[in-house]
């Protein structure tokens, strides 16, 4: 089951990232800019993303909760089981034209993250994580090749994270839109505890999948975000022996809440108990 459900995330982010790039990879395309009612931006990019993501996932038994489709009644969507989706994240980063924006699919179960699919169309790179199998990387991918790609097939041309890093130093990871003066107290400290800390910006998803992939030791993130904004990144990073813990606390973020605001963050290796 687990198979059939991850192929058809995989295969619905490769399609929203073809559509995401050709518009943005068209001289003449404006991305139709519109602003929500929080202000923050929404393009064409979004919206076509978001119907390639939920033709797909809508042919599974789990509802799905989109970042831009209609969101449901927390009655509707209490049960045990959905998909949690950000068809572009990191719309600013989209905006600037600097590549750092991703395609977000995650399915929950019991307010955990158990399956994760995080797509960057400018770089073709493809994370993928299932709880019990393990964290991937897939680079230089477009598209499936064909309709019977298998899990396996994919995991044998991925590489497991995190990746051998030889690294000396340590390394954060911050928001290149979001750095508040609380991420930089926290980045101070680091520095104090470890010396040498090199701070690295970036946008989207990609912050997460760094830590995953062994490339930075922790990301804080001290500022607003949303379900849907995480919930891939949090189950890749949870599959490559990571965790992604409720700033001050030792618990986890949780998922599919009534309010589907996060509590501030950090994604790091899992702590000793």
């Amino acid at each position: 089951m687990k198979q059939k459900y991850v192929m058809a995330a995989i295969d619905a982010a490769l399609k929203a990232g073809e559509k995401i790039l050709s518009i943005y990879e068209d001289p003449k395309s404006d991305f139709e800019i519109e602003r929500k009612a929080d202000n923050s931006p929404l393009t064409i990019a979004d919206r076509k993303a978001h119907e390639a993501i939920v033709a797909i996932l809508n042919e599974t038994p789990f509802p799905v909760l989109s970042e831009e489709g209609k969101h449901m009644d927390y009655a509707v969507r209490r049960g045990d089981t959905l998909w949690i989706v950000d068809p572009l994240d990191g719309t600013k980063e989209f905006i600037k034209r600097n590549g750092e924006f991703t395609v977000n699919i995650a399915l929950v179960q019991n307010a955990v993250p158990v399956m994760g699919v995080i797509y960057v169309p400018v770089k073709k790179e493809l994370y993928f994580a299932v709880e019990g199998t393990g964290a991937y990387k897939c680079s230089g991918i477009v598209g499936l090749e064909d309709e019977g790609v298998t899990l396996q097939q994919m995991i044998e041309k991925s590489e497991r994270m995190p990746l051998a890093d030889a690294r000396d130093h340590f390394i954060a990871v911050a928001s290149r839109s979001h750095l508040t003066p609380e991420t930089e107290t926290y980045i101070a400290d680091l520095k104090k505890k470890h010396g040498n800390v090199e701070l690295i910006s970036s946008g989207s998803s990609i912050k997460i999948c760094l830590v995953a992939e062994g490339k930075a030791d922790v990301y804080p993130r001290f500022a607003p975000t949303m379900e849907w904004d995480t919930a891939a990144g949090h189950a890749i990073a949870r599959a490559a022996g990571m965790e992604v813990y409720q700033a001050g606390k030792e618990e986890p973020l949780r998922y599919n809440k009534e309010d589907l605001l996060n509590p501030w963050f950090i994604v790091e290796a899992k702590r000793e108990r």
